[in-house]
């Protein structure tokens, strides 16, 4: 039986003996666990530690626990803490969900107990399936996951820059902590037209495409990213249109479909507004034509292209779009000043961001959305 002991760190500072008699009293009661929280949030790292420190002292390590909040930021912080004062239990929740500003998060806690405290744990072998954990818990939660997050968000690993890049491709350790594996992330490289010859060799490789640093690919490569990116492409958030253009480059694009045409058609019938698209693609030599609806002209897009392939790429049914910006490259043309278009894609296991160009906005977001359909097409290993 575990006893959470709520608001005991506010409760030792105002009165210590009587917090340490309520564990005392849970003790005797047949309490195999005495589990400090620190339900406010507000404690700093030497607070925590001392008084855990104390409490251990009295009732033995393997008696008790520590369950922090992030009120203050440092729920992760006071919750190490508190191990390194001797607690053996650890609360917290994935991705730190929780009330108000959330929990002590554990997918930050555990790599940290594992890989830079040493401690052993039950689940401790499984780390290399800690991004996936977090990535489906965010995919529970209905929830964009956060690219920033220790550990396992997508820029946790990822470098920009040639030095960057450079030094990270001959020791890793120098701009990575650990090895990204270890947690189940992976080396990113954030390509710009100011890439170097080493960022893109590098970025090629995360593909499994190996290019020579000296090779005239690697030099078209940089001279058609430069005019590309003049005219308002962006590939920072856009992995998987860089892998399609690199492989175009290389003359290793595979033609999965091809496109014949399309056509919106948006209307508007009192307070409702209604769109329907026409796609029409060539799959395998066969001409389909479909028809979708839908309340936009994207998602009328979006339902028309795959209506169309998921016959023969049912995989695609599991693929989700998860995030549709937009941003305006050049201002000086007012409503048909050039448009660029994100989209982040993702399919339960993986995310993978595309970008499209025009000064056509439905255009664009063709463009973005057609390549993130090609692109997952690719991750299947069809012919």
């Amino acid at each position: 039986m575990i006893f959470d002991a709520e608001h005991f760190f506010d409760g030792y500072l105002v009165v210590p003996d009587y917090a340490l008699r309520t564990l005392d009293a849970a003790a005797r009661g047949g309490a195999s666990n005495l589990s400090l929280c620190e339900t406010n949030g507000g404690k700093l790292v030497p607070q925590v530690f001392a008084i855990t420190a104390e409490a251990v002292r009295r009732f033995g390590a393997d008696r008790v626990g520590i369950h922090c909040h992030n009120d203050s930021g440092l729920g992760v912080a006071v919750t190490l803490a508190g191990v390194d004062a001797g607690a053996t239990l650890v609360q917290g929740t994935v991705n730190g969900y929780g009330e108000r500003v959330g929990n002590a998060n554990l997918v930050t806690i555990l790599p940290n107990l594992a890989l830079k405290m040493g401690r052993a744990m039950h689940c401790g072998p499984n780390m290399a399936q800690l991004r996936d954990l977090s990535l489906f818990f965010d995919e529970l939660a209905n929830l964009r996951p956060n690219p920033k997050a220790p550990f396992v968000g997508q820029s946790a690993f990822t470098h920009k820059g040639g030095l960057h890049a450079n030094a990270a491709q001959k020791v890793a350790r120098s701009y990575e902590h650990i090895a990204p594996t270890l947690v189940g992330n992976r080396t990113r490289v954030l390509v710009s037209d100011m890439a170097g010859r080493s960022s893109l060799a590098l970025k090629a490789r995360e593909f499994g495409i190996e290019l020579d640093e000296k090779s005239p690919e690697l030099k078209g490569l940089i001279d058609e990213l430069k005019e590309r990116e003049f005219r308002g492409y962006e590939y920072e958030a856009a992995d998987a249109s860089f892998k399609l253009l690199v492989a175009r480059m290389l003359g290793q694009r595979k033609e999965f479909f091809a496109v014949d045409g399309y056509r919106v058609i948006v209307e508007r019938h009192g307070a409702d507004t209604w769109s329907e698209a026409t796609v029409r693609v060539k799959v395998n030599g066969e001409s389909i034509h479909t028809v979708a609806e839908s309340s936009g002209p994207i998602g009328a897009l979006d339902k028309a292209l795959r209506l169309g392939l998921e016959r023969t790429f049912p995989e695609l049914r599991d693929m989700t779009l998860r995030d549709y910006k937009v941003r305006i490259v050049e201002g000086n043309e007012g409503t048909g000043s050039k448009t660029r278009v994100l989209v982040e894609s993702g399919d339960g296991h993986s995310i993978w961001g595309t970008v499209g160009v025009s000064d056509n906005i439905i255009d664009a977001s063709w463009e973005a959305l057609r390549e993130s359909v090609e692109y997952r097409i690719s991750m299947i290993g069809r012919p």
